[in-house]
């Protein structure tokens, strides 16, 4: 049996790696990648596609869920996760295994008898059906409800000014300093960096399309095509550098957000 590990924690991968080899028969781990795009090519650039995939949810640029958007998987998914067991039984019966870190041996042992199994049982049958929008749902609502921020108080001058959230724009750091810019075409000082707005602001709303702006989708006037496979957005009110360039590596991430 071959496989591909898909883990962006390096000694978690090595670790499920060595547990795999020493499965008896053994399993053949031909490729392991660390991110979205890394599983990406390595898929689009196999020659066979492997009897499994072991899949991380949480990847170094993004949930796994968008590797099934951007290839075709043809191949059982095994997940490993860091969720409650008890809000995956429902899943067991897709023929889909989910494995909890640190992934315990014996569970990963049974993991690849169960899929001997299925293989020997149907050897040209097609790979489980997965729904990842379906897995996705079902996570969510199994999370605590985060409660985002709803406004911001600014001073302005010897004065207090409340922002609601709904009537921002965007944000930006410029020259170390963290602005906030209204639709009213208003700019204000805050307290936060972006990276720490990142987590306040409801990420349905808000996307960091760069390191310097962290914007409202209803701010996107514009959405150019620009070089080298990069996009340029047009912001209102207009951004003090004019056009905002989304990052190279936020490209594939961002046009999921805006198609969700």
């Amino acid at each position: 049996m071959t496989a591909y590990v898909i883990e962006d924690e390096p000694l978690a991968a090595r670790r499920l790696t060595d547990l795999l080899r020493r499965q008896y028969p053994p399993v053949d781990v031909r490729g392991t990648a660390d991110s979205v795009e890394a599983a990406v090519a390595l898929l689009q650039g196999a020659a066979e596609r492997p009897d499994v995939l072991f899949l991380d949810i949480h990847l170094a640029d993004g949930l796994s869920f968008e590797l099934f958007d951007r290839v075709e998987v043809r191949c059982p998914v095994i997940f490993t996760t860091a969720y409650d067991a008890y809000a995956l039984r429902a899943f067991k019966v897709n023929s889909i295994d989910y494995l909890l870190k640190p992934i315990d041996e014996q569970e990963l042992q049974g993991a690849v008898d169960k899929l001997r199994a299925l293989r020997a049982s149907a050897p040209t049958a097609p790979a489980p059906a997965f729904d990842p929008a379906l897995l996705t749902q079902v996570l969510q609502q199994l999370q605590p409800q985060k409660q985002y921020k709803k406004q911001f108080v600014v001073k302005v001058g010897e004065h207090l000014k409340i922002i609601p959230v709904e009537n921002i724009s965007y944000f930006f750091s410029l020259e170390k300093a963290t602005f906030v810019q209204t639709r009213e075409n208003r700019r204000f000082v805050v307290d936060q960096t972006l990276e720490q707005l990142e987590k306040l602001l409801d990420p349905r709303h808000f996307f960091r399309v760069n390191r310097a702006y962290l914007v409202h989708q209803d701010a996107i006037q514009d959405i150019i095509h620009f070089t080298n496979s990069r996009l340029k957005t047009v912001l209102s009110p207009p951004a003090p550098e004019g056009d905002v360039l989304v990052s190279r590596e936020k490209v594939a991430s961002f046009r999921a957000w805006l198609d969700r």
